[in-house]
This record gives C-alpha cells, structure tokens and sequence, in this order.
C-alpha cells in the first residue's frame, strides 16, 4: 500500500526517491509521464505536480540535471501521446460498429470532422489542461486524425517551450 501511495503521489516523495535510487529517478520519471499521457485509463498521474517538484528540485539537487530532465520528459510526453494515438486509431472504429448501444457511428463521424478542421488547435491546446491532454490524443486517433498532422501539433508546444527555456537562461 505504501509502494502505491509513493507511486501515486510522486511529488511529494520526489526527494527522498532521489536520494535513494539517484540517477534511477530520470527511469522512473520517463515512466509515469509515459504512462499518464500514454495509456488513457490512468489520467490520474501525478503529472503537473510531478513536473513542477522534479523541476524545483532538479534546480537545487545536483543529481538532476535540468536540460537532461527536460528533453526525457517531452520525450516521454511525446513517445506517450503517440502511444495514446495509436491505440485509439486501433481501438476506436472498432467500437463505433453498433455493439455498444452509446457509440454511436454518427458520433465517430462528428469527431473525425471535428478533428479534421480543429484537431491542430485542439491537440496543442490539450497540453496545458490536465486530464485533457490525455483524452485528446486518444480522441484524435478514434477520429482518424491524420498522423502527420498530429504528430506536429504534438511536437511543436514542446519545442516551443524548449526554445523558451533556452532563452530564459541566457539572460
């Protein structure tokens, strides 16, 4: 149950699992932001909070190095969105076949024009709100969304935010 509580609630327990596993924590780091942007029935991560007390301590604890610590989690974010993607492309037309009574096809053929004149929008937006940008992905793939065009709006916030950062610290 401890072992849960941990896992669960990560930020609050990121010291002290730094100081015990040291450079281990960049694994255990790639994996939750993996698995809650990856698999979309555990939105439930600790995902801001995560970031915001891996950032913090990464400032202050020589174990974590800043630059390394951001280009594993957005890889982690993209690799996992892409995941969440992929299975809902697989999975979601399949569920629209009339087996179950609420997925109705005409709600895949909205989502698919939905995402087809807002998907850009809509996958960029998702990054900054929480739950959100798990079921977005996901969503765009059950839509059909073409992946090239995901794929860059998956991309681009982070390389945005990359660029951002690396003009923060040369002033």
């Amino acid at each position: 149950m401890q072992l849960l509580d941990i896992f669960l609630h990560l930020d609050k327990y990121l010291s002290t699992v730094i100081d015990q596993y040291g450079a281990w924590v960049y694994a255990i780091l790639f994996i939750i932001i993996f698995l809650e942007t990856g698999v979309v029935i555990i939105p439930f991560l600790p995902g801001d909070s995560l970031l915001f007390a891996a950032g913090a301590l990464a400032a202050i604890n020589p174990t974590l190095n800043p630059i390394v610590l951001f280009v594993l989690l957005c890889t982690a974010a993209i690799l996992g969105d892409t995941l969440n993607y992929w299975i809902g492309h697989a999975i979601g037309p399949r569920a629209f076949t009339g087996s179950i009574p609420f997925l109705k096809h005409e709600y895949l053929v909205r989502t698919q024009k939905f995402y087809d004149k807002h998907g850009g929008k809509t996958i960029f937006l998702a990054r900054f709100v929480p739950i959100i940008r798990t079921f977005a992905p996901f969503v765009a793939g059950v839509g059909q969304m073409n992946y090239s065009h995901f794929i860059t709006y998956n991309v681009f916030p982070r390389l945005f935010l990359w660029q951002y950062s690396l003009c923060q610290e040369q002033l």
